[in-house]
């Protein structure tokens, strides 16, 4: 039996049934007075995880939830703050154009996201020992989209509230917790009631955690990742073009 081991626990669950029905279906075909002539043993293959170890499983999604924590709350936190001290209005009459505003807030969140990504990699292979048996330039290069994705959201955010306390409760909890839960970071989608599955299609985080462990575990690449690139970058424009025009709306 061949076990995907990137989900340790689905692994260890899967394995587990399948050594009862094989015992089970041992047990019925074992004539009698023929000692062990029936017998049928389980012989499992484990690929990407052969050791089930579960920080493999867990540590990776660490990766996501931090980089989606600095991505969108700080953004929607500093565009806020410019609000609440009085300079955003300076800035608006300045001869700059929105999108010049827009680009110039958010690039330099997006350069302290990838470094972010960065770190806590370097943390994740060596300070945890999970093998990143993908190149780095892959997961960089997939994490963009994210990137792009999570950002735009956090300038959403700063557009709906008014203060720095609103911006963090709202991207926390109102976005960034339905994400971690129907992400399948933590829970299995597959265990999810059929509607709460349809819902995980629409949540970033869903295709960027099939990258991370992906990249991560298996080794895979652009030619396997390629339909959670094309989403991610969906989403990503989509997020972006919403709250660019929620931003210029406010500007003028």
């Amino acid at each position: 039996m061949i076990a995907d081991g990137s989900d340790s626990n689905s692994a260890i669950l899967g394995l587990g049934y399948a050594t009862r029905i094989i015992a089970g279906t041992a047990a019925e075909r074992l004539l009698p007075g023929m000692g062990k002539a029936g017998r049928i043993e389980l012989v499992p293959r484990v690929w990407y995880n052969p050791d089930l170890k579960s920080r493999w499983f867990f540590v990776p999604a660490i990766l996501a939830m931090t980089l989606m924590l600095v991505t969108m709350i700080l953004p929607s936190m500093a565009v806020v703050r410019e609000k609440e001290i009085g300079t955003l209005e300076q800035i608006i009459v300045t001869p700059i154009r929105p999108w010049q505003l827009i680009v110039g807030k958010l690039i330099p969140f997006g350069i302290i996201g990838v470094v972010n990504l960065l770190a806590v990699t370097s943390l994740v292979v060596f300070l945890f020992g999970v093998p990143l048996r993908g190149h780095l330039i892959t997961l960089l290069l997939l994490s963009l989209p994210f990137l792009m994705t999570t950002l735009g959201l956090g300038l959403l955010v700063s557009t709906l509230v008014g203060n720095q306390q609103q911006a963090m409760m709202t991207s926390i909890f109102l976005v960034m917790v339905p994400m971690i839960y129907l992400s399948g970071l933590i829970f299995p989608i597959e265990n999810m009631p059929p509607p709460i599955q349809v819902v995980t299609r629409i949540i970033p985080l869903r295709y960027y955690n099939n990258v991370i462990r992906g990249v991560f575990l298996k080794g895979s690449g652009f030619s396997a990742l390629w339909p959670e690139m094309l989403i991610l970058v969906a989403f990503g424009l989509s997020a972006l073009l919403l709250a660019s025009l929620r931003f210029r709306k406010r500007l003028d």
